[in-house]
C-alpha cells in the first residue's frame, strides 16, 4: 500500500468556488495524486461522480480524455462548468443522480470523492453544503451504491478510483468491490487533521463506536478498483 504525499501540484489552481461547493481538500488531494499515477489515454472516457468544483474532471481533462463530470448539487454543477469555461476544457457537465445520469454509458475510469461523513439520522440531505459530506449514520451511503453500480459503469479493464475516510470501514468497501466482480485494493492512504464537521460531532462519532476517544488525525483511503 503506496504511502501518498498530498501536493497542490496535481490540482487546478485558482477554481472558483459557489457558496455552498465543496472546495478540494485533503482527500480531494489523495484522489487527484491516485489520478496522476493512472496511465489514462488521450480520448479516454471518464465520469467523475460529485464533481463539486470539477478539479478532478479538469486534471482528467488535461490529458486528453473525454470527460463526464456529475453532482447533484446545481450550485456545483454552475461551478463546474464555469470553471471547465474558463479553462476551455471540454468537460461536459451534468446534474442529477450518477446512476439515473449516465444509465447505458460505459467509462475506462470512473473517479469519485464522494459523501461519506458519518451523519446522525437515516437520510441524506436534500440541500445546503452537507450534500457534500454526509452520508447516513455509517458514511457509506453513496459509497455502497458506487460499489454495486461499478460493474455496469466500467468497461472491461475499465478503473475506479474512490477516496473516503477510513472510519467508513476500507475493508468493507474492497469486499464489496470484488462481490461486484472487481479486484480491489486499497492503493493510498493519507492522515490529515479533524476538520470542523468531525469535530462538532466527536461525541456522538465516539458513541457510535466510528473513532476512538481522542483519536485524530483522520485516515483517508483511496480505493483502486479493476472490472476485468
Amino acid at each position: 500500500m503506496a504511502s501518498t504525499a498530498l501536493t497542490l501540484g496535481t490540482l487546478p489552481a485558482g477554481l472558483i468556488a459557489f457558496p455552498g461547493v465543496y472546495q478540494p481538500q485533503g482527500d480531494t488531494l489523495l484522489v487527484a495524486e491516485a489520478l496522476a499515477q493512472e496511465p489514462l489515454r488521450p480520448g479516454a472516457d471518464v465520469v467523475e461522480i460529485g464533481t463539486g468544483t470539477g478539479a478532478l474532471a479538469f486534471q482528467a481533462a488535461r490529458r486528453g480524455a473525454r470527460v463526464t463530470a456529475i453532482d447533484v448539487s446545481w450550485r456545483a454543477v454552475a461551478t463546474a462548468r464555469l470553471n471547465a469555461v474558463r479553462r476551455r476544457l471540454p468537460v461536459h457537465v451534468m446534474h442529477g443522480d450518477f446512476a439515473a445520469a449516465v444509465v447505458g454509458s460505459r467509462f475506462d475510469l470512473v473517479i469519485s470523492n464522494p459523501p461519506y461523513v458519518p451523519a446522525p439520522g437515516a437520510g441524506l440531505p436534500v440541500r445546503g453544503p452537507e450534500r457534500a459530506w454526509d452520508a447516513g449514520p455509517d458514511g457509506r451511503a453513496v459509497i455502497d451504491r458506487i460499489c454495486t453500480s461499478a460493474p455496469a459503469l466500467l468497461r472491461p479493464g475499465g478503473i475506479l478510483l474512490m477516496v473516503h475516510s477510513g472510519m467508513c470501514g476500507a475493508q468493507k468497501t474492497v469486499d464489496l468491490l470484488t462481490a461486484s466482480g472487481l479486484v480491489a485494493d486499497v492503493s493510498a492512504r493519507a492522515s490529515v487533521p479533524w476538520g470542523p464537521v468531525l469535530r462538532s460531532r466527536r461525541a456522538w462519532l465516539e458513541q457510535q463506536g466510528l473513532t476512538a476517544e481522542a483519536e485524530e488525525p483522520e485516515e483517508l483511503v483511496v480505493i483502486r478498483a479493476q472490472y476485468r
